[in-house]
């Protein structure tokens, strides 16, 4: 291969500060990326290119660099990558390292810049709080207040504050006024740690909502630091919103989101950025999953607001891309879009849209790139070969997913660390890949052959049709073939998280302020 073009700290910072595109990615896994890396570095796994990167960085000539902690992912990546049609490819000077030794600043964790931002809110604004402790009292009191937990639904069934109902973060400044018509009731806002109870407490706040708003000091990590008991498996949710209520909120989410800078476009105008050659714009449907699935603009990608402001680096992972969002009730998407502005972002709401507009139905579907052709077996076949004893499985699901659930004889493995895996398991005569769908295995038939020489097989459907086939399954940690380091244990998910690590994640946020302040690159502002 020619030598590879490099670019370094000073390269990306000052085209950070000048607000151009930057798409720097980091290659490795996501718990080792968690460990150490620039503030706007966005994680796309080596394993997993082919799915992530086309709706994250979707224009093929958009300045790509990328890097890792020297164990050669990189250079496989841009490899990779060019495959994809992605023509300006780099590496980063020196890694992961080279960026610490140049100055620059390494961050831990995921989802960073909304987390730091959301400390910085809490910093400049002084955004009120309650302890746990405060509000265990007021709900054993029987006080008039309700509990609004700022998360995913998913994330609120695992465990939530008692009495608390499920409100993801876009949804609040439309909802609320419904679960506290009495301006007289206080609002408690939460989430498991801070930037989303933050984040929620400050949009009620800023839309101007006559009650008393407070978050939950820390979240649930603070609730059980406090060695209070959560529910778990609830289902309480937000009512609908009637039509007087909703302009009320309609109105107070535009205000906030002019006095943010939020710019304001027609449907044409996304059309033609669309097409805009040199600058990324990416259109975001900001309402719910099952919103979107009943109708939504093409093109568009289901990113409830709330998740959007909290993990915007994997919705969007060009740095100084513009952002489009729609809705269809003029509340979710300029609250989210006043959000993203204070978070450096060039946003727009889209202002002329119709009950037509939304005219296609289904989930989103993400681009992927295309594959060699392949060929699937039924689950009927691979308990055929299974008995034979000459198959191996190879199943590229989440390690979550597999130690929950795997078809038996089945060997996870992470795709880029493929060569070592087939190094040490038994060798077999044919080989069968899966994943949950089989979207994944499909790209690693092709590395499985060059590196067997023998026969390779998707599995039809993937693990979900061997299930829907009702045939038996294995739980637990059996036949991990990669080190589980796919995905980073967050403290604040669960219930098992150790009270240690609970605490030194609250100390980390508590020192995100300073250390933006030590970045320097990261424009924020709060109005």
């Amino acid at each position: 291969m020619s030598a590879t073009k490099t670019r370094s700290f000073a390269d990306i910072r000052h085209a950070l500060l000048e607000r151009q595109e930057v798409a720097l990615i980091d290659v490795r896994e996501e718990a080792p990326f968690a460990e150490a890396h620039p503030l706007f570095a966005a994680n796309i796994p080596l394993s997993k290119l082919e799915v992530e990167m086309y709706p994250r960085v979707p224009r093929r000539d958009t300045a790509i660099t990328v890097y890792d902690h020297g164990e050669g992912l990189a250079e496989r990546a841009i490899e990779r990558l060019g495959a994809l049609g992605y023509t300006d490819l780099a590496l980063l000077e020196g890694r992961l390292d080279g960026w610490r030794q140049a100055g620059g600043e390494l961050f831990i964790d995921v989802n960073v810049p909304s987390k730091a931002f959301g400390e910085l809110v809490e910093h400049e604004r002084h955004t009120p709080s309650l302890a746990a402790e405060e509000v265990k009292a007021l709900l054993d009191q029987g006080a008039d207040v309700v509990v609004l937990d700022a998360r995913r639904f998913d994330e609120y069934q695992t465990m939530s504050i008692p009495t608390g109902i499920s409100v993801p973060g876009a949804e609040l400044v439309l909802r609320a006024r419904e679960l506290a018509p009495d301006p007289a009731t206080r609002i408690i806002v939460n989430c498991a740690g801070r930037t989303r109870s933050l984040i929620g407490t400050q949009s009620l706040i800023n839309a101007g909502l006559p009650n008393q708003v407070a978050a939950l000091r820390n979240g649930t990590i603070g609730w059980l630091l406090a060695g209070q008991t959560l529910d778990h498996g609830q289902a309480r949710q937000f009512s609908n919103t009637d039509e007087a209520t909703r302009q009320i909120a309609s109105a107070d989410a535009r205000r906030v989101a002019d006095k943010a800078g939020v710019g304001r476009a027609r449907l044409a105008d996304w059309q033609q950025w669309q097409a805009e050659p040199g600058r990324t714009t990416y259109l975001f449907d900001v309402r719910t999953p099952e919103e979107f699935a009943g109708g939504h603009l093409p093109a568009a990608r289901s990113s409830p607001g709330g998740q959007l402001v909290q993990e915007t680096d994997h919705y969007a992972s060009v740095r100084g891309a513009r952002i489009v969002l729609a809705d269809d009730d003029g509340v979710r998407a300029n609250m989210s879009a006043s959000w993203l502005a204070q978070l450096g972002w060039e946003v727009f709401v889209l202002d002329d849209l119709q009950v037509e507009s939304f005219c296609e139905t289904g989930a989103w579907k993400p681009a992927i790139a295309q594959v060699a052709p392949f060929e699937t077996i039924s689950p009927q076949t691979l308990v055929e070969w299974q008995q034979t004893g000459d198959t191996q499985l190879l199943d590229f699901t989440t390690s979550a997913n597999h130690v929950k659930a795997h078809i038996p004889g089945a060997w996870w493995t992470l795709r880029a660390d493929l060569a070592s895996v087939l190094g040490k398991i038994p060798a077999a005569e044919r080989y069968v890949l899966t994943c949950g769908s089989s979207l994944l295995a499909r790209f690693a038939v092709g590395q499985v052959e060059a590196l067997t020489g023998k026969p390779v097989f998707v599995l039809g459907g993937g693990t979900a049709s061997w299930l829907a086939a009702g045939l038996p399954i294995e739980a637990g940690e059996q036949r991990l073939a990669s080190p589980r380091i796919d995905r980073y244990r967050r403290p604040y998910e669960g219930t098992e998280a150790p009270r240690e690590a609970m605490q030194a994640y609250l100390d980390w946020e508590f020192g995100l302020v300073e250390q933006l302040g030590r970045d320097g690159t990261h424009g924020f502002f709060v109005i």
